[in-house]
């Protein structure tokens, strides 16, 4: 049975300014981690220019973490009790269970008008959607609908996108399939790793809700429908997405360790030990090869020089990836010139793909 969303009189709720207090638009956010923590700390900030009020913070559970492994909360609840708001962290919203029917109880008693979603890593059901009166409005790292799902952010590098950008959506019951209410793009740098443009769609994340909702009511009525034809699906990142294939072109590489840094890092072997590729520079088109693909060609002072795969099967030369840093098994992090000036690696040593 789905949950009805409550009835309240809101026809002032966003465009009386004689009494902002008692008109604020009940805001409830939920989300999980950093990226989503930028968003709430600004909408605190401009609660008053926004006349809205943060009524409570969902988040998820608290996790292990750490050697420890102690308790940690999300940032985003740290930012929510920082700011005394209230914070709720259930385990579901299915109605199948009496935790998931206790969660829509609980939400139904904030009387939210609306819900701001952002990476909050729970699945909210139909009757969890329809709830707040102007329903539920997720802030999504992609130019919808290129890239739809967990990791939009990281596929936009792997893939090459030229640009990316966040989208405000209306939540509806598919995977990022929602009405889209506002887009905003931002150009993708050569030197972007996923840790900085993760950065960068988190600003540019508060300041897009933030537009949405001096003015929800046009934006909702100017909702554009996504076009199915045009999305990929920006699956979830595993650990084994790292290990480098050298037989690939070294742009494909050199996309791969910027769209995996920091987690997983990309990686490699040398003589059975693990070595992470933590940097390298952009591809210089005109350097090319006839060695082997993972064969170190030379360990120079600015970069190590590794031959990797052809562009194309048209083309008689292989390319080359010059790597500034690298890490070594049990080791700290290395230049180019700290690794030229040890023993562990020389011309001529073979990466390898996998441990023999």
């Amino acid at each position: 049975m789905t949950t009805t969303a409550p009835t309240f009189d809101t026809s002032n709720s966003l465009t009386d300014h004689d009494n902002p207090t008692t008109n604020r638009l009940r805001v409830v956010f939920a989300g999980t981690p950093e990226f989503a923590a930028i968003s709430l700390e600004s909408l605190i900030k401009q609660q008053a220019a926004l006349n809205i009020e943060i009524v409570a913070v969902y988040t998820q559970p608290d996790r292990k973490a750490g050697r420890g492994q102690k308790l940690s909360a999300s940032a985003v609840k740290e930012v929510a009790l920082t700011h005394d708001i209230a914070v709720e962290q259930p385990v579901t919203f299915k109605k199948s269970s009496a935790e998931g029917l206790a969660a829509r109880q609980t939400l139904r008693t904030y009387q939210p008008d609306v819900m701001i979603v952002a990476a909050y890593g729970l699945i909210l059901p139909i009757g969890v959607l329809e709830t707040p009166t102007h329903g539920c409005l997720n802030i999504h790292a992609s130019l919808l609908p290129r890239w739809r799902g967990a990791a939009p952010i990281h596929r936009a590098l792997l893939a090459g996108d030229d640009e990316t950008g966040i989208t405000i959506m209306q939540m509806d019951k598919g995977l990022d399939t929602g009405d889209m209410l506002y887009k905003v793009s931002e150009s993708i740098a050569s030197d972007d790793t996923a840790a900085s443009l993760h950065d960068k769609m988190a600003a540019l994340g508060a300041t897009a809700i933030s537009t949405v909702l001096k003015d929800l009511p046009t934006y909702q009525d100017q909702a554009i429908a996504q076009d199915d034809s045009q999305a990929n699906y920006a699956e979830k990142l595993v650990k084994t997405e790292g290990e480098v294939d050298w037989s690939q072109p070294a742009a494909a590489i050199e996309r791969q360790i910027r769209g995996l840094t920091p987690w997983p890092g990309a990686y490699t072997f040398l003589a059975g030990q693990r070595v992470k590729v933590l940097a390298s520079l952009p591809v210089n088109t005109s350097q090319q090869t006839n060695e082997p693909a993972g064969t170190v060609i030379s360990v120079g002072r600015k970069a190590i020089l590794v031959a990797c795969g052809k562009e194309s099967d048209a083309e008689s030369s292989a390319t080359i990836l010059a790597i500034t840093h690298l890490q070594f098994a049990g080791g700290k992090p290395m230049t180019a010139e700290q690794v030229c000036h040890g023993n562990q690696l020389n011309d001529g040593d073979q990466f390898t793909s996998e441990t023999k």
